[in-house]
């Protein structure tokens, strides 16, 4: 089965995407991982990301757009795409793939919180620049506050992950998911899931449905 996951930053979607590629063998598309594998090369590409990044803007269609497709051309099917598309002209690109290829999304799954929430679990999120563990100052703090369990290193915080800019990419994520959202919903396709309480519970409100899913295409014609 193919699959996009949707969700405000902050709503869990790339914890339950490890999860959802794991358990039933899917080819794992995140547009925010290869985005960050760039900076972490240090291109000039990746430098203008970086900006964008820190700003709390989108990146350019043109870039995510060839990103993405450019992986799905080297796995045609069962994947599941985390944070894409997010604009119409993302959608249109995917969908000009999909049509191309004979090809189909399955499930549009949105794991949804509220703003609060978003900036609280974002902004409260600590990494160690050193070997790259992740905290939070609420929910998984480090027994020495401030430094990282593993190797002591001065843990920080990413210029993306302050209140204000979290605060402006929600914002910008309810602008601009709203038709796409429209769009995967008159497909019949469309499925929200609330993202609030903890990741065991969030869990068992997305296994039922794609169990279901998983079981029904499995029984397709022409699938094995």
């Amino acid at each position: 089965m193919n699959i996009l996951i949707f969700g405000p930053p902050g709503s869990g979607k790339s914890t339950h995407s490890r999860t959802i590629t794991e358990r039933y063998g899917l080819v794992y598309v995140s547009s925010g991982d290869m985005i960050r594998a760039e900076i972490e090369r240090g291109s000039e590409l990746g430098r203008e990301l970086e900006r964008y990044l820190a700003r709390g803007e989108l990146i350019p269609d043109t870039v995510v757009n060839t990103l993405v497709i450019s992986r799905l051309r080297r796995n045609r099917k069962n994947f599941i795409i985390d944070g894409y598309p997010r604009t119409a002209e993302q959608v249109l690109a995917l969908e000009d793939y999909l049509y191309d290829h004979g090809m189909k999304i399955d499930v549009a799954l949105e794991i949804f919180i509220e703003k609060e929430e978003s900036i609280e679990r974002i902004s409260g999120r600590r990494i160690c620049p050193k070997c790259g563990a992740v905290y939070h100052v609420k929910y998984r703090p480090p027994k020495v506050p401030g430094k990282c369990d593993v190797c002591g290193a001065e843990l920080v915080q990413r210029e993306d992950d302050r209140p204000e800019i979290v605060g402006n990419r929600y914002d910008l994520y309810i602008k601009n998911m709203g038709p796409i959202i429209k769009f995967y919903r008159k497909q019949g396709i469309h499925v929200k899931v609330d993202g609030h309480d903890g990741i065991s519970q969030v869990w068992e409100r997305i296994r039922p449905l794609l169990d279901y899913i998983s079981s029904r295409e499995s029984l397709s014609p022409g699938r094995s």
